[in-house]
Order: C-alpha cells, then sequence, then structure tokens
C-alpha cells in the first residue's frame, strides 16, 4: 500500500532541516575524514579506534581505487550505510540534485566494493579474506549487510537508483545461497541481528518470498544450538575479531533459547530490540500467533520492568546491556541511543500487529527524549550514552562512569549512533500514522498530511497542532472511497482530561485500548480532541531501589530534568516539596524555545567543613527555585550537573 506522508511541524521540521543541513553534511565530512574533530572512545577502552573514521577510504581500498589497510571496528562499512538512508529519507522531503549525486557516488563505490558472488565487507575483503563467516558471533558481517539492504531499499524508493536496488539483490541473494537448512549452506546465524530486518524490508519492497524465508530461517535458528558460537570459535581457532566478545555468554547475543521460548530482554540492549523489530515484522506479515506471543511477552518485560522513564534501555556499561527486572541506575546506566531508537522500530512493528496505544506512548516515549537526547542542538555532537543523573567530576575520575559523558562529543569511536538517529529522523514520516485496511491509527501529534488509495478511492488526513506546546488536534479526514474508514487517535497514557469533538458536535470518548474511534463515511469530515497538558509527576515502582523517595517531572511526552547551570552544583541536594506547584512557560529564547518548569523547593546545605560522618541528623537548609528543561535539551550549554530523578520533601 502506498501510503504518501507529508510533514509540516514546526517542532520536527527544524530538526528534519538540521539533519539535512547540517548532520548529513557533517557526517560525510567526517566519514571521509575531511575535517579536524576530535573522536573520543565512547568509554575508557583503549582497543576503541578513534584516530579516524576512515569508512569511505575502507571501501575505496575494497574496491580497488585505493591501496592501505582497513581502520576502524569490524562494523565501520555501517556508518556509511545509515548515512545513505538518511540521504535517501531527506531526499523525499527536500531534493537535492548535489546530494543526490554524492549519494549516487557512494552508490558507485558500494558496488565495486562487492565481491563477484554477492558478498560485501570491507574488513573481510581487505584484511581477513579468509575468514568470511567464520566468526559470526563477532564479525557482524550480516548486521553490516542487513543495514546496507534497509539503506538501497530507502534509496531506491527515493531515488529510483536501479544499482543500488541490484547490488542489494545481490548480496540478498548471496546470503540466501550461503544460509539455511540445504544442503551444503551454513547452519549459522549473527551475532548481532539486522540482517533480519533489511530482508524483511526487501521482500515487502520485491514480493520475493525468499528473502522473507531466509529472515525467518536467521530468526528461528537462534538460540536452538546453544554452542554454536563456540563451535564457530573452536572451528575458527584464530584470535578474536572483536577483543572480549569471545567470553559472552549466549544470553549478550539472545542465543540462550530459541526466540518462541524467550520471555526476558537478555543481553546487548540494541541486539535484542532489532531481534524484536524483525520478529514482530514477521508475526504481523504472516500472522504467526506464537511469534505475535513471543513479541508480546518480550515487550511487556522491557517496557513494564526493565525501561528508563526517558524510554531508555540498557542498564549497564558491561555489554550495554540489561541486567535484572527493575534494575535502573541512574548514573552507571548504558541507555545507548541506538538502543532508544530500536524500541521505536520495535514499536512501529507491533502497532502493525495490534491496535493498542501502548505501542505508540512507548514510540513518543523514546523519540521525545532519549533519542532526541542523543544530539546537541547544532547537530554536530552526539551522545552515545543517555545518563539520568551525571556529575562531571565523577565522569571524569570514576572509571565504572567513563562512559557518562558531559559533553556531548564531536565524533565517538564507535559511530553507530549519530547516523542511527539521523536516519530515524529523517524518516519520521514512517511512524506518525499506521494504515490497516480501512483503519487508520494516529499514532504522533505531529502537523501533517496523509494519503492512501484504499482501492476504491482516495483518503487523505490532515492534521493541524503545535503539540507538545498545546493539546489541540484538528485532524481533517477526506474520504473519496465508497467504504467507510476507521479514526483512530490516540489518548495518551499520561493524559488525564480529554474532550472531543465530530463535525461540530461534541462527542463522548470511549478508548478501546487507548485509541478513540470514529467511523467516517464518504465526504469530509472534521475532528477534534482537546487533551489538558501540564506538568506531572511521576514515581517508580518501589522495586526500583534507585528511585525511591524520589519523583520525575513531565509535561506531555517530554520527561523533564534539571541541571547545575540553573540550579547550581550538588544538585542530590535539591528536594522537590511534595506539594510544591508546578509552574511552566514557555521560553522562546532558550535552547532554541523550550517550555521551562518551575517551583519553590528547598536545598539542604552542603558543608565540606563538617565531619564525613556525624551522629546528628541536623542539616541546614534554605529555600530554592528550582528551574526544570526538557530532558533532549540537557548539555548544551557547557559542563554542568543533571538529574532527572529529583529528592522530594
Amino acid at each position: 500500500m502506498d501510503i504518501r506522508v507529508t510533514v509540516n511541524d514546526a517542532f520536527w521540521n527544524k530538526y528534519r532541516e538540521l539533519v539535512r543541513a547540517e548532520m548529513i553534511p557533517y557526517q560525510w565530512d567526517v566519514l571521509n575524514d575531511a575535517i579536524d574533530i576530535n573522536i573520543e572512545k565512547e568509554r575508557d577502552d583503549d582497543s576503541i579506534p578513534s584516530e579516524k573514521s576512515h569508512a569511505i577510504e575502507n571501501f575505496k581500498i575494497a574496491a580497488g581505487r585505493s591501496k592501505g589497510e582497513h581502520y576502524g571496528w569490524v562494523f565501520q562499512d555501517s556508518d556509511v550505510y545509515k548515512w545513505l538512508e538518511a540521504v535517501a529519507y531527506s531526499l523525499k522531503y527536500a531534493w537535492d540534485d548535489e546530494l543526490k549525486k554524492t549519494a549516487d557516488s557512494v552508490v558507485d563505490l558500494i558496488s565495486e566494493a562487492q565481491e563477484a558472488d554477492g558478498y560485501l565487507n570491507t574488513y573481510f575483503t581487505i584484511k581477513e579474506p579468509s575468514r568470511k563467516y567464520k566468526r559470526l558471533a563477532e564479525s557482524h558481517e550480516l548486521y553490516c549487510a542487513g543495514h546496507f539492504i534497509e539503506a538501497a531499499v530507502a534509496y531506491y524508493e527515493a531515488t529510483s537508483n536501479e544499482k543500488v536496488l541490484s547490488t542489494a539483490r545481490k548480496l540478498a541473494d548471496h546470503i540466501f545461497d550461503t544460509f539455511g537448512e540445504g544442503e551444503g549452506k551454513l547452519h549459522d546465524v549473527d551475532g548481532h541481528e539486522e540482517i533480519e530486518i533489511g530482508l524483511m524490508r526487501l521482500y515487502h519492497l520485491t514480493d520475493n518470498e525468499k528473502y522473507m524465508r531466509t529472515a525467518e530461517y536467521f530468526l528461528r535458528e537462534r538460540g536452538k544450538d546453544p554452542d554454536l558460537f563456540a563451535k564457530q570459535r573452536k572451528a575458527d581457532g584464530g584470535e578474536p575479531v572483536i577483543a572480549g566478545l569471545d567470553k559472552a555468554p549466549n544470553e549478550y547475543f539472545q542465543a540462550h533459547l530459541p526466540v518462541e521460548k524467550q520471555d526476558t530482554a537478555e543481553g546487548h540492549a540494541v541486539r535484542v530490540v532489532y531481534l524484536c523489530t524483525a520478529l514482530a515484522d514477521l508475526a504481523a506479515t504472516t500472522k504467526d500467533k506464537k511469534l505475535e506471543d513471543a513479541c508480546r511477552r518480550l515487550w511487556r518485560n522491557i517496557v513494564d520492568k526493565r525501561m528508563y522513564i526517558t524510554g531508555g534501555i540498557g542498564s549497564t556499561v558491561i555489554g550495554e546491556a540489561f541486567t535484572l527486572d527493575y534494575d535502573l541506575p541512574n548514573d552507571t546506566m548504558y541507555c545507548e541511543t541506538c538502543a532508544s531508537i530500536g524500541l521505536i522500530f520495535f514499536a512501529r512493528q507491533m502497532l502493525r500487529l495490534e491496535a493498542d496505544a501502548e505501542y505508540a506512548d512507548i514510540m513518543e516515549r523514546a523519540l521525545y527524549n532519549t533519542a532526541l537526547s542523543g544530539m546537541a542542538l547544532d547537530g554536530k555532537h552526539f551522545f552515545y550514552v543517555n545518563p539520568l543523573e551525571a556529575v562531571p567530576e565523577k565522569s571524569e575520575k570514576d572509571p565504572t562512569k567513563s562512559h557518562v559523558k558531559i559533553i556531548r562529543p564531536e565524533w565517538l569511536g564507535c559511530a553507530c549512533c549519530p547516523p542511527n538517529l539521523a536516519r530515524m529522523i529523517a524518516s519520521l514520516d514512517r511512524y506518525i500514522y499506521t494504515v490497516n485496511e480501512n483503519e487508520i491509527l494516529i499514532n504522533l501529534f505531529i502537523k501533517s498530511a496523509m494519503e492512501y488509495d484504499n482501492g476504491s478511492g482516495r483518503v487523505s488526513v490532515r492534521q493541524e497542532t503545535d503539540y507538545p506546546g498545546s493539546g489541540k488536534i484538528e485532524v481533517s479526514v477526506v474520504n473519496e472511497s465508497n467504504e467507510d474508514i476507521s479514526i483512530a487517535i490516540r489518548i495518551p497514557n499520561w493524559c488525564d482530561a480529554y474532550s472531543g469533538s465530530f463535525d461540530g458536535q461534541e462527542q463522548k470518548i470511549t478508548k478501546d485500548k487507548g485509541y478513540w474511534y470514529i467511523k467516517v463515511g464518504k465526504g469530509t469530515h472534521e475532528i477534534g480532541l482537546e487533551m489538558e497538558i501540564k506538568p506531572k509527576r511521576w514515581y517508580a515502582n518501589p522495586k526500583v531501589s534507585e528511585d525511591i523517595g524520589k519523583v520525575a517531572i513531565s509535561r506531555g511526552p517530554q520527561v523533564y530534568c534539571i541541571e547545575g547551570v540553573d540550579n547550581g552544583d550538588d544538585l542530590h541536594c535539591v528536594y522537590l516539596p511534595e506539594e510544591a506547584e508546578l509552574d511552566y512557560e514557555w521560553q522562546a529564547d532558550l535552547l532554541g524555545g523550550v517550555g521551562v518548569i518551575e517551583a519553590c523547593g528547598i536545598r539542604y546545605m552542603a558543608d565540606s567543613d563538617k565531619p564525613l560522618y556525624s551522629s546528628s541528623k541536623e542539616r541546614k537548609s534554605k529555600e530554592q527555585k528550582i528551574r526544570m528543561i526538557p530532558y533532549y535539551a540537557w548539555a548544551n550549554r557547557g559542563r554542568n550537573e543533571m538529574r532527572v530523578w529529583l529528592n522530594e520533601a
């Protein structure tokens, strides 16, 4: 079904323009080593390559255009692929002949680097050709292949470039011929899920079932043989491709159980949500109830017990991984930008499985908070890790917190997050609506227009709103078909008061799994929704030990935080009284325009002259105005403390 969406939203178009005008050119310069920047290691680890990107040069060497050695991570190719995918989406909303010319040249380069049998990976072509597919737990060969296929599908859809599609199909055909149940094929899976997402996207474009069946093979084969990766290592006999991953347990790779038997999110957080994204896509496509149930179980475990209030996931730097239920530390966690982006991908596919507004709620939470916080307001500085509490001196001097940056780096040794964020923001139109035959889910409140043909005529929907500034949503529907259309508008879980109208008449809103359904016949119809958006307090489950006695503040989809630049140092000494009023004000001249929340609070005085320990409970305090900003905007005003969860007095 050809669904066309145009975004006209002031808030989001600012970011889409940032991607187009700043991020894409900047990242192109970085990938070509054409800019003098400081590339930081994402944590204290001397093995992280951070002298340069070298990503484009790797392709030139593999293609025979240059001489030299491969540099960077084994998955360095994926930085180029995600950049190309971001370009594809940006060309759809802002055509640029020069950018297309540059991207076409990248497609040519990738095609030249591809080997005759379809294999594509610069590390193994250049550095270790004898080890292809020998060490899949670490090699990321299929991970990179998945990212190229995703980029190729997006670029073909945007530009009709036949070379990119033929290169992707040649690669996918090679993978089909190499892996699977057949005699002479490899009965293996990759250590990092992604090929499954790419193959499903290629299937949806081409209708060639072998691509879907290959994705299904990889998904169903995972976890069947608990000794699979150990056998690979033994057969290979060489040094690890990525040091340390040879010691990782099966849970790290989600290879401890077959996917249909997994009911908790284990291991590397990005891997988990990429697995779930492909699994949900396959389940929605094939109507497989067992796979649907597996998706729901993993979803429930993540959002009920292992997700931060910001939509961040990944509780520990060790393995960038989930740990256990309710283990959600605020200052040592990981919350990788890519992980929240992956959660958004997962939520989008779950909406294809069922019309449950919770999926859109979580999509919105991750989108407005952890995903956006992954980049600075200039589009040229990026977080890998998104903490909920940060103290400069601790990040600088405590080795266990070296991954918690206080200022966003210009680039990272492992640069997966910046281009991933670029492609997600550029493809925002894919997340606003879900169309299931004659049912249209309005998932995100973003000023936009959508249209499609349902087989008997054109249907168009237009949203007018300045959300999240206000909760007023106006939806116009033009139904030129002969079918009734069901419009489902999400009522967010944070919203306590709302009212609606249809064609000028007030309506009683009845929610069905969080959506308000309005059936519209042929003609033009107007739907109105008014939601009360005001600052709101949130409390963690008491099982989250780190947040006992603390409160988090949000307004609409945006979680708020306090920074030292507004509230002074030692933010752990700042308390928000339970009865304090929360006053909201829009400030156009602050951080590119943000809503600020202020309250009368208490500061307990920190006195370094006092003994370290004392038998006296007496503490001096004073009143202090507490000023909060949206979490995504923190770390744009220099080096200072930050905290999401506030002590409550």
